[in-house]
């Protein structure tokens, strides 16, 4: 197995080679790619022809699954999601905001893995950005403040049954299931300490965090809006290109994601695994 990290000022991203993943993993290999992806971030596996069942038991090796609440998965595989755009589709591509996956749930998932079916010549590129770097270079006024906050984490605004995949009025490939449940809430901190690096990282979103406990929605809005700028900066962002037949796996605990269009007229085809996670423990 060889591994080359990104020299990005972003600090994010680790290319693995030499590594069969359709196969089982020996201790040492699974142990060394657990190590760089927590280290990374993101862990991209380029040229990996994946079977459902190698992709599922690939997954498996790092924790159970996570749950998919407004997702439907595959007829034949329930624990993989099909994120398919035809050419001739006119709804916009999924997960165009940052966001961090399922940060509403009350233990939301450590990993997301997706692995490349088909993609267009151009456009769709998914870009990360890393919130425990973020998080370090806050000014010590700011670190004061955010230390000690619980962020309010609700699925309402994408997926709620008056929500933006409810109402956008265009046939999406992917099916979504909006739902009165977007609506519950959970309450995590702001700043959340990784289970395994022990950083500190800011675990906030603009699609799933509607607000901040003890703020007014005005002076949430107006605290999360200059978070949400600081995170975004250009020296915190990866942008990853994707070639077909790549698998990468991405840390939810320390980067916020999206992914970018831009390739209207030709299909797009990614299959998606959750791994489960724990709950975000408060920063010591």
């Amino acid at each position: 197995m060889k591994y080359k990290e990104s020299e990005s000022p972003s600090q994010i991203g680790v290319e693995i080679t030499d590594v069969d993943i359709s196969k089982p993993l020996n201790e040492t290999d699974l142990n060394s790619i657990h190590s760089l992806w927590v280290k990374n971030s993101v862990a991209i596996f380029p040229g990996q022809k994946l079977s459902h069942d190698a992709y599922n038991n690939f997954a498996m090796q790092f924790g159970a699954f996570g749950k998919e609440p407004f997702l439907t998965t595959m007829k034949t595989q329930m624990h993989i999601v099909e994120l398919r755009r035809k050419a001739t589709e006119e709804a916009s591509h999924f997960g165009g905001s940052w966001h961090s996956d399922w940060s509403f749930q009350s233990s939301p998932p450590s990993a997301t893995m997706l692995h490349s079916k088909i993609v267009p010549p151009f456009g769709g590129d998914t870009l990360f950005t890393n919130s425990a770097l973020a998080y370090d270079d806050l000014s010590a006024d700011l670190k004061a403040k955010v230390e000690g906050l619980n962020g309010i984490h609700s699925a309402k605004l994408p997926y709620a049954d008056d929500g933006f995949y409810a109402l956008e009025g265009k046939e999406r490939t992917m099916k979504i299931k909006s739902s009165k449940s977007a609506n519950k809430q959970h309450h995590h901190p702001v700043v959340r300490e990784h289970k395994d690096t022990k950083r500190k990282s800011l675990f906030v979103n603009p699609v799933y965090t509607v607000g901040i406990e003890g703020m007014t929605d005005m002076e949430a809005f107006t605290f999360l809006s200059e978070i949400f700028e600081h995170m975004t900066q250009d020296k915190y962002i990866y942008r990853h290109q994707w070639d077909a037949d790549m698998l990468i796996m991405w840390d939810n605990r320390s980067v916020m994601h999206m992914a970018e269009g831009g390739y209207d007229g030709y299909e797009r085809l990614m299959h998606r695994i959750t791994i489960a996670g724990e709950s975000p423990i408060k920063s010591l």
